[in-house]
């Protein structure tokens, strides 16, 4: 080959060499992160491809079920298993509080909101709004109604959705009614027993939860989710009507869709991240998430839509400590095998509780039947489905009574009982509590499933029956399943011996409530969902 034809050659391979990299260019400059998802997620598929274009990096979405999601950002690799770089779920809130330490080392950044409100068909909206000051409706007023049977909720399983999850803490929340965050001594009892027996439809994910509500229609008539959910369900033409819209009054949680860096030690990760989160707080970018999504933008400076310009309210806090929620979730269990509580209320009937202390006692009953409008009175109601054994006693047992709450009638059969006459001439408070746990036996060992618990209100001194060491030496020889599942609630009234009932409730499991400086109303109240 001579000289010039070898400088020809050469020449040319250099310059092919430049065209394929500036061909190329493009291509080696572009990153692609594989995101962990929430299934809340895919709605924003259509909007991919822009950031790609725009930004040079590519989001590889794997879509989990929330609680898969924060499982596998526990500790362990500094990124997400399976390979992910970021972390992009509706809510974080739980991965937070059961792995601080990881959390806080990651970077994150909130990319939309929407807050956990309450879908009601129509008709059920009036029925509601009918009864409350106002129209205005709170959670308190959807406990009441679900406690009834009105409401007959879907709402996705809280162990597995972050949407079920954000439902329960508020709820709770509302039911505390503190104004601050849950803490352990709220969720001491359980006081969503009434509001959990309206769920009747339930799933591991939001889109399968929407699916089952708009798939059997006669199910339920409300649904419990996020407002993108519900107002997508209504533009999507899935429904004969569309559901209206319930931002309760007490406060909702706010979901913010956070998007996490799982290795933000990681430079050329960060540089794509930032890159990421930049181009998703542009406020066109804001608005095409509000559009497509029907979530509220996280830009102050972008104007909302529709009913994404009804307030939010009161933002209620997510507890602190796990414990707050491991308790919520292990009250709730699991919501498609459910199976109503039993309370037996052991009742003094002897001579002392003659007049006010009756009429007293009388009124107890009728705030828990319904009476009690107020925010506590609605979330500890009788619920349906709930089985209450009524047990009067004065120097024995005087009558026994059971109802299983079906409707109004069962609530005035229970009142009948309490407003009953036949009144003992004596008060044997330990032979009432060892028919209580006689009856307790049989109900834990036909169904073991069943939560039992012994409320005793006495206004005086046991001065009949068994001794208190009897009762001990009896309830030590019952079956050990009865004893760690049934716990007993004394309610000290009148002159009745505190220190005594002290013991019994610190010897079953239970604790005594002082009604001396409120009412027994409050007391009942107060030991509602202990169990």
């Amino acid at each position: 080959m001579s000289r010039g034809l070898r400088v020809l050659t050469l020449c040319l391979a250099l310059a092919l060499t430049v065209t394929v990299t500036a061909c190329t260019g493009d291509d080696d400059e572009k990153t692609t992160l594989r995101v962990l998802a929430g299934p809340d997620l895919a709605v924003l598929e259509p909007l991919l491809d822009e950031l790609r274009d725009e930004t040079g990096v590519e989001l590889d979405m794997d879509y989990r079920a929330d609680a898969d999601t924060g499982d596998d950002l526990a500790p362990g690799t500094g990124k997400g298993s399976g390979g992910h770089d970021l972390a992009w779920l509706s809510t974080d809130r739980s991965f937070r509080l059961r792995h601080k330490d990881t959390a806080q080392r990651l970077l994150r950044t909130p990319t939309m909101l929407s807050p956990v409100v309450v879908g009601l068909r129509p008709d059920v909206a009036r029925e509601l709004r009918a009864k409350s000051p106002g129209g205005r409706l709170s959670w308190a007023d959807i406990a009441d109604a679900a406690a009834t049977g009105t409401v007959r909720f879907g709402m996705a399983d809280p162990r597995q959705t972050g949407s079920g999850l954000a439902a329960l803490v508020g709820v709770a929340t509302a039911a505390a009614g503190t104004g601050g965050a849950l803490r352990e001594n709220d969720v001491s009892c359980d006081r969503l027993r009434g509001f959990r027996s309206g769920q009747k439809l339930t799933a591991d994910s939001t889109r399968d939860l929407l699916d089952d509500f708009v798939d059997h229609p006669g199910t339920a008539n409300a649904l419990i989710t996020y407002e993108s959910d519900l107002l997508a369900l209504n533009s999507g033409g899935r429904l004969k009507e569309k559901l209206e819209i319930v931002r309760p009054e007490d406060g909702m949680v706010l979901a913010d869709f956070p998007l996490l860096l799982l290795d933000p030690d990681d430079p050329d990760r960060r540089a794509a991240y930032d890159k990421v989160v930049e181009w998703i707080g542009r406020d066109s970018v804001q608005e095409k998430i509000m559009r497509t999504a029907l979530r509220r933008p996280v830009s102050p400076s972008v104007r909302r839509d529709g009913q994404l310009r009804a307030p939010v309210g009161n933002a209620l806090y997510f507890p602190d400590q796990p414990r707050v929620v491991e308790r919520l979730l292990d009250d709730y269990g699991d919501p498609r095998r459910r199976v109503p509580d039993q309370v037996i209320f052991l009742l003094d009937f002897s001579g002392s509780m003659r007049g006010e202390r009756m009429a007293a006692l009388r009124e107890a009953f009728a705030d828990l039947s319904g009476a009690d409008s107020s925010a506590t009175g609605k979330f500890a109601r009788f619920y349906q489905g709930e089985r209450l054994t009524v047990v009067r006693f004065g120097g024995r047992v005087l009558e026994e009574r059971t109802v299983t709450v079906d409707g109004q009638k069962d609530l005035k059969t229970l009142a009948d009982v309490v407003a009953r006459g036949g009144y003992g001439d004596a008060t044997a408070v330990w032979t009432a509590l060892d028919h209580g746990y006689r009856t307790a036996s049989t109900v834990v060992a036909d169904d073991p499933e069943r939560a039992v618990s012994i409320v005793l209100m006495t206004d005086g001194e046991n001065n009949s029956g068994i001794a208190y060491e009897e009762f001990v030496r009896r309830y030590e020889a019952r079956a050990a399943e009865t004893r760690a599942a049934v716990h007993t609630y004394p309610v000290h009234f009148g002159e009745a011996d505190a220190g005594a009932l002290r013991r019994a409730a610190t010897k079953t499991g239970g604790r005594m409530v002082d009604a001396q400086g409120s009412s027994l109303s409050e007391a009942f109240k107060e030991i509602r969902g202990c169990r």
